[in-house]
């Protein structure tokens, strides 16, 4: 009874699970259309990506940018499949019909602004919110975005750099074809959209990860326990001029205790070695649940 109860609490799981991927999916294509349509569009910013082919194939031809989208987006997808597999593909098929659907749905909508670096600022945060909300439902919106994953798949880059590369041909493009300022615009939008993409996936980096080297460890470490009450991970280690061994401390804090750390390092050993650096999604006990 207890397997069975088991499998059955396993199989709910993935059940929510699956649906909040596709409600993030979609969400996340209606919140990309709102950034293109009220943004960058209407100031004619090509920042990457098939909507930034469609802003400059209708610059040049006058083509409805939604049709455009569903043009390229379609066998971009098909090779997705056949690369990411056939439950990214399921995933990456909604979004790739919803992205163009939710475009064509709110390409009647008045721009929110005219001024074209505004554009690009606030469509890069709108357009990169989205992908991100899409990029965390492990899935595409079709076209760059999914070409993107496959490179971050077969590389190891972050899904941003991956855009960042893809998409800055395109941006470029949108200077040879509208002018030098609406290309500068559209590297603006481009960049805010890559970094915006990385803080949803990541989220803002509320803690640090400080490594400490010091000859006074068991003073340092119990300090910690008193005063922060953190948890104290030591790590083994050699002098590389040495050889001798000289374990490290590791520990995870929120930024409002960094400063209580260093204190409590310096009055004990001020000549101790201090690495510091962001952690994102710390998951664990006195941190987020996982």
């Amino acid at each position: 009874m207890k397997k069975v109860g088991k499998n059955v609490n396993n199989e709910n799981h993935f059940v929510k699970d699956t649906i909040m991927e596709y409600l993030y999916v979609i969400a996340g294509a209606a919140v990309v259309a709102i950034g293109f349509n009220a943004f960058l569009f209407p100031n004619q910013i090509a920042s990457g990506g098939v909507s930034g082919i469609s802003t400059i194939l209708h610059g040049v031809f006058g083509w409805n940018a939604g049709i455009v989208q569903y043009a390229f987006n379609i066998p971009l997808f098909i090779a997705g499949v056949f690369i990411l597999g056939k439950n990214f593909g399921a995933k990456s098929l909604v979004g790739t019909l919803a992205l163009p659907f939710f475009v064509i749905l709110t390409e009647s909508w008045d721009a929110w602004t005219y001024n074209p670096l505004l554009g690009a600022i606030f469509g890069g945060i709108v357009v990169g919110s989205g992908i991100g909300l899409v990029f965390k439902g492990k899935a595409s919106t079709g076209g760059t975005d999914l070409l993107a994953q496959i490179i971050t798949k077969f590389t190891g880059m972050t899904l941003g750099t991956s855009v960042l590369l893809i998409d800055g041909i395109i941006a470029t493009s949108a200077a040879i074809v509208f002018d030098i300022e609406k290309g500068l615009y559209a590297l603006v939008g481009l960049y805010v959209t890559t970094k915006t993409i990385d803080i949803i996936q990541l989220g803002f980096s509320q803690s640090k990860m400080v490594y400490i080297i010091t000859n006074k460890q068991d003073e340092i470490r119990d300090r910690i326990f008193q005063e922060i009450d953190r948890g104290v991970t030591k790590i083994p280690a050699f002098g590389g001029y040495t050889g001798h061994e000289k374990p490290v401390l590791m520990v995870v804090v929120y930024q409002t205790e960094f400063t209580k750390l260093k204190q409590i390092v310096k009055s004990i050993d001020p000549s101790a070695f201090v690495i510091v650096s962001d952690a994102y999604e710390v998951l664990g006990e006195g941190f987020k649940r996982a």
